[in-house]
């Protein structure tokens, strides 16, 4: 088969995939674009959950101030090793996870990180809005609204600012499968003047 270059090289500018990834993803679809981006995708996360497991030690603080002066944020972004941490890339994905605190104003990093007491407290209150419902419905209104929540204030789990296509735990993942090491955000804490 034989494929259009200007495809081969769309494709590159927008997952950042090697030329020879994107022509086997592209040759794998058929020449379909779309399924072609869906193939490179979850081969980003296969590459991802295989560095899931190595120990980050290196990494950067990352810090952002609002143009007003008035909004600051501090996160602390892991992976393996100094090289990587010093990569215009990596600085790249920090700066951004800096600006999503920023506007979306997530209150943990991963859902593993939310108390058991706020999981709770939030599942008591959709199951006394909802309690007219059947139980089976209310089990799926409930699971339905702790996503939403999760959404909202676990940053892992927000729509990446930069293109709600994607979470920002895939855009993570898409750096670890490009950069080739595992990342990992620690912590993060957001001032707001006022607050």
């Amino acid at each position: 088969m034989k494929l259009d270059v200007s495809l081969v090289k769309e494709i590159r500018d927008k997952t950042a995939a090697s030329v020879i990834e994107c022509k086997k993803a592209l040759e794998e679809a058929d020449g379909d674009k779309e399924k072609a981006l869906v193939i490179l995708k979850k081969r980003g996360m296969i590459i991802s959950q295989k560095k899931a497991g190595r120990e980050t030690k290196e990494g950067i603080i990352g810090s952002y101030v609002h143009i007003n002066n008035k909004i600051g944020v501090l996160i602390e972004v892991n992976t393996e090793s100094d090289f990587v941490a010093r990569n215009d890339e990596f600085k790249e994905l920090v700066k951004n996870l800096t600006l999503q605190i920023t506007a979306s104003d997530p209150r943990w990093v991963d859902k593993e990180s939310v108390p058991e007491e706020t999981l709770a407290q939030e599942r008591e209150i959709y199951k006394e809005q909802f309690k007219n419902k059947p139980p089976a419905v209310i089990d799926k209104i409930v699971e339905g609204k702790m996503q939403d929540f999760y959404k909202a204030n676990v940053l892992l789990e927000q729509l990446f600012i930069k293109d709600e296509e994607i979470t920002v735990k895939e855009y993570i993942e898409s750096k670890i499968g490009k950069l080739g090491e595992n990342i990992k955000v620690k912590r993060f804490v957001k001032y707001e003047l006022g607050e």
